[in-house]
């Protein structure tokens, strides 16, 4: 790629980031609504270990023609100038994010549910109710997103072994319009905690860095192991999200946007677990002035793409 073109590219991945640090707001919408969608599928399911190892073989001279080759057939550069923009941007926006969940619940969460609850609206078009089969498809996701809601963290917990699953889980809505990977977080209860350990992670490493300390960053185990899951997830869970989306599209799309509207709780129940005086008058207003704001944003994207950004092909 041109180098006009890399820092599209990157720029892309910026706007991907921002969304993807966000509940209610997909990557991949904003993939699709950039007219990079098709190109990121592509890559996307390349990434095999088979040319993983090849390219791995780069510093070996005889091999270094076969390992070019490998990461061309990965379109390496774009999938690399992409993922350097989606973390620049997760990297900024997560530390806000961190803030505002801490002193502003009631507007933070309420603009999630906002942003989640518009998604679902936009994405009603994608389900189907005409089986038996996909009716089940629809309740079972309701019911999980709903059940999980609010009780996943504590059921859950925050081991390594959860941490790997939260990645490989969230890594599979990149291929997902309109599913958000921080949603799937939310859902699980991985969400506010990954935000936290990212936030001091970074702030670890500038001052390991810049040599104020000589300890590694002590929550590197835990992104290290995230970012281990969502490799494994790009191998299995991603594939395999495309492989129902290929074969059993309707039910699947119905399970998924179940699977958004049963999500609505759990902003509601994060909020109330923040606030100290309970939902006040003015607790509830700033929540559902934040949820108009965050339904807003929603539409927009969705007005700017010409109706097209959550269409699952």
């Amino acid at each position: 790629m041109a180098g006009r073109e890399t820092l599209g590219v990157y720029l892309r991945g910026v706007a991907m980031g921002a969304a993807d640090a966000v509940p209610g707001v997909s990557g991949g919408t904003i993939a699709l609504l950039t007219g990079i969608y098709p190109r990121l599928i592509a890559a996307v399911t390349a990434v095999e270990p088979d040319r993983i190892f090849r390219v791995l073989g780069l510093p070996i001279r005889a091999r270094r023609t076969d390992a070019v080759d490998a990461f061309r057939e990965m379109d390496g550069l774009f999938l690399a100038a992409l993922g350097l923009g989606i973390v620049s941007a997760i990297v900024t926006v997560s530390r806000v994010l961190e803030h505002a969940m801490e002193v502003y619940p009631a507007a933070t969460f309420g603009g999630f549910f906002g942003l989640i609850g518009a998604s679902a609206w936009l994405l009603r078009r994608q389900m189907r109710f005409d089986t038996r089969g996909r009716r089940a498809a629809a309740a079972s996701g309701f019911l999980v997103a709903f059940l999980l809601s609010g009780q996943a963290e504590g059921a859950l917990g925050h081991s390594l072994p959860v941490t790997f699953l939260a990645g490989s889980i969230a890594v599979s809505a990149m291929i997902l319009p309109g599913v958000s990977g921080s949603l799937l977080l939310l859902l699980i209860g991985q969400y506010e905690y990954m935000i936290g350990e990212l936030s001091a992670f970074v702030d670890d490493l500038i001052a390991f860095a810049s040599g104020e300390t000589l300890a590694v960053p002590p929550g590197s185990a835990t992104i290290v192991t995230f970012v281990a899951g969502a490799l494994v997830g790009l191998f299995t869970v991603a594939h395999g999200v495309r492989w129902a989306l290929d074969n059993w599209k309707d039910a699947t799309m119905t399970f998924l946007v179940a699977l958004v509207v049963g999500a609505l709780r759990a902003p509601v129940i994060q909020t109330a677990d923040r606030l100290e005086a309970g939902w006040t008058g003015a607790a509830l207003a700033t929540f559902a002035g934040a949820a108009v704001v965050g339904a807003a944003v929603v539409l927009a994207v969705e007005r700017a793409a010409g109706g097209d950004a959550i269409e699952v092909e």
